[in-house]
């Protein structure tokens, strides 16, 4: 196989309580790559459809997290990237995981699979840094391993893959303004309460059982979280209004996906999922804000290889 082209999936990472180690997979929106083999060695990224994107492999999170698997593996080929980017960039949805992501698993791919999914997870860190200033895999580890992953460990690496109740659906209200996860990053607090961090890994683990056990109930009341979302729900607008009326629809929990604006909601059954998303759109109709919203089943295949 001397070609590829890979569907590389959206992720909601944080999934409120879970802060930078819990995420999982969505279907309905994700990024196309193709990857393709050279005589000539090296990596280069030869086009980008979608946004305005730097094709410098040293500034491109595809291309880094790309040249940190190549300069592992040493191949005795090289490997021309396209990009045709779906995920806006700064949308809270995993833009610049997809992209990190994508690019090791096609060349992997490429290359007969000698790396397994953890390993391609911390090469794709190293290109989720280039966007974030932080090498944290609550995007990567969900896009390369499907369904809701948590980051059990950071070193050694060690992703924990988590089972998904059938009935589970999303919900994705993404308002059209561009939220920096560094900048997201930087107005949180350097220490939290201890009774802050106890209720947070109290939900954590809560959240961990109830989706185990298929208990959606549990699921409602673990989606809680009180160390992020306080201050970054200030920079999205209307997010106590559709998240408010989320659950007065009905959904099991509402909070930010990653660092935002996006907005995820989780619900039982599509039919659930579509009457919460018609409540959401009411909400931005009324306002001047242009924004997409998505419903999806949680993805347990991860980033696929298309014809």
């Amino acid at each position: 196989m001397k070609e590829i082209k890979i569907f590389s999936p959206a992720t909601v990472a944080n999934v409120s309580c879970g802060f930078d180690v819990l995420g999982f997979c969505l279907n309905s929106v994700g990024d196309e790559m193709i990857v393709r083999k050279t005589q000539d060695k090296g990596i280069k990224i030869t086009k980008i459809e979608g946004y305005d994107l730097p094709y410098d492999t040293n500034l491109n999170v595809a291309g880094v997290s790309a040249q940190a698997l190549y300069d592992h593996a040493n191949p005795d080929c090289g490997f021309e990237i396209e990009i045709n980017k779906k995920i806006k960039p700064g949308s809270g949805i995993g833009s610049s995981s997809a992209s990190a992501a994508g690019s090791v698993f096609a060349i992997n791919e490429l290359l007969g699979k000698p790396y397994n999914k953890t390993e391609l997870t911390a090469f794709a860190m190293k290109g989720e840094a280039v966007a974030s200033k932080s090498e944290h895999a609550d995007n990567i580890a969900p896009a390369l391993f499907g369904g809701f992953t948590l980051v059990k460990s950071l070193e050694p690496l060690e992703i924990l893959q988590i089972p998904t109740p059938d009935a589970l659906h999303a919900v994705i209200v993404h308002p059209k303004i561009e939220i920096k996860t560094s900048e997201a990053r930087a107005i949180l607090p350097k220490e939290i309460p201890l009774k802050d961090a106890i209720t947070q890994w109290s939900n954590v683990g809560s959240l961990i059982h109830a989706l185990h056990t298929k208990n959606y109930d549990l699921i409602c009341k673990s989606l809680n979280d009180v160390v992020a979302e306080p201050y970054r729900s200030k920079l999205i607008p209307y997010f106590e209004k559709t998240k408010n009326a989320a659950l007065e629809a009905g959904a099991l929990g509402s909070g930010i996906s990653g660092s935002g604006p996006s907005i995820f909601t989780l619900c039982k059954g599509v039919v659930s999922a579509r009457k919460i998303e018609t409540v959401i759109r009411s909400i931005y109709n009324k306002s001047d804000l242009e924004f997409d919203t998505y419903i999806s089943k949680i993805n347990y295949r991860g980033i696929k290889i298309i014809d």
